[in-house]
């Protein structure tokens, strides 16, 4: 399966997010940003903002104010 540049670097702000526990408005604004802009939201990038929104509902990653 190839795996886009965008798909990339938005598992690396995720995975990001995941070690630190925290996520502020503007990685989450760049994270929705690197899964739209193609126009087209492909598998893999489903499946990682589904876990990073599922993180966030259960505080597992926190909104920060940094």
């Amino acid at each position: 399966m190839h795996v886009s540049k965008s798909s990339q670097k938005l598992k690396e702000m995720i995975i990001k997010a995941i070690e630190d526990h925290k996520i502020t408005r503007d990685e989450y604004d760049m994270i929705i940003h690197l899964a739209t802009e193609d126009g087209v939201i492909d598998k893999h990038e489903q499946v990682l903002l589904s876990q990073l929104q599922d993180m966030i509902e259960n505080k597992t990653v926190k909104f920060s104010a940094e």
